[in-house]
């Protein structure tokens, strides 16, 4: 799946995908499919550490083409605070 779309615009991230790339780049955590809304829950309650934040950031600079800044990045405690990040810096992108 790609984040662009066929007239150039880019895609927002989901949540959905979101959690997607982090499976795809950290492996599959104990807790990460607790269900319901895992928006708010911290990283680290998901199992997730500041490396596998990182490694999900680079990913998505790739697929979505937009630059998130490290520091930036490791300060979203939360899948909800990293997606309104990414979603930000798209929006300002196009």
């Amino acid at each position: 799946m790609s984040g662009k779309t066929g007239g150039g615009a880019m895609e927002t991230l989901t949540l959905d995908r979101l959690m997607e790339i982090m499976r795809e780049c950290a492996g599959e955590e104990e807790g990460a499919n607790a269900g319901g809304d895992i928006g708010d829950t911290e990283f680290a309650a998901l199992g997730y550490d500041s490396l596998a934040l990182l490694e999900t950031a680079a990913r998505i600079e790739r697929e979505y083409q937009v630059r998130l800044g490290d520091e930036t990045v490791t300060e979203a405690k939360t899948p909800g605070a990293l997606l309104s990040l990414v979603n930000r810096t798209i929006s300002e992108v196009v």
